[in-house]
């Protein structure tokens, strides 16, 4: 068995890396939401603490369902599962996740789809991560108008190397940190913004083109976005301190 394919804390910590609190656009590892992790054989049990136990039913479930399909594509688990405590709804969502209910299925009186939610979350994200890539560009010396045109075949990115390309034009072409771009592209491509070649690289909040003359514009909500979730970030964080302080006493 080859070392990425071992069951240990690391690496299933290394596989939900990738699972996001999706109104904070954060890992779940980052924001401390694992609180134990058993491992039997090719069976992993993974246990989770939210920061409070009202948290949104379809928030957590999006983060449950997103941690059990990250573990079970694992290569040597055989039966992953995860488990929320100290939730409201942890019953029905442990139940429902593990179970491979649909969230409609576990939540009867759920006003809508949990995956329309999930879109709408998406949406905001791509927005936050955009801030932060035309950050990049600016500061990579970038003109507004000029990231305004560019076009996903316009971005040629070596992520070994930690450096993306930029081509403007036929004659200049512009070196930057790769993150922010990869970052972006990878919320981009799940919201249907730059998934083609010739699109445009970025777009307005609605997902259309932007005019070169509506940049700043596009810019400042990208701005208030990222702030938003800053804020939201440090709340939830301070709640999950004070439980867990609570909880120690």
């Amino acid at each position: 068995m080859s070392e990425s394919q071992r069951i240990s804390p690391e690496t299933i910590e290394e596989r939900l890396e990738a699972v996001t609190d999706p109104e904070l656009d954060r890992s779940i590892v980052e924001l401390d939401y694992i609180v134990d992790i058993e491992i039997e054989g090719g069976s992993v049990e993974v246990g989770f603490v939210l920061p409070t136990a009202w948290c949104s039913p379809a928030f957590a479930w999006m983060m449950m369902a997103d941690a059990r399909e990250a573990l079970a594509d694992h290569p040597a688990i055989s039966d992953a599962t995860v488990r929320l405590d100290e939730h409201m709804h942890a019953a029905e969502i442990n139940e429902g996740v593990n179970g491979g209910l649909a969230f409609g299925e576990a939540f009867e009186d759920a006003d809508g789809e949990v995956e329309a939610v999930r879109r709408e979350l998406d949406g905001k994200a791509r927005v936050a991560r955009q801030y932060r890539a035309t950050e990049t560009l600016l500061e990579g010396g970038l003109k507004p108008d000029q990231i305004a045109r560019l076009r996903r075949e316009d971005l040629s990115i070596d992520a070994e190397a930690g450096r993306a390309t930029v081509r403007v034009n036929a004659t200049l072409s512009v070196c930057v940190d790769s993150q922010p771009l990869e970052d972006y592209l990878e919320k981009a491509l799940t919201t249907d913004v730059a998934d083609a070649p010739e699109k445009r690289l970025f777009a307005t909040p609605e997902g259309e083109a932007i005019a070169p003359e509506e940049f700043e514009t596009v810019h400042r909500r990208g701005r208030l976005a990222t702030t938003n979730m800053s804020g939201q970030g440090h709340v939830c964080e301070s709640l999950g301190a004070s439980r867990i302080g609570s909880q120690s006493d």
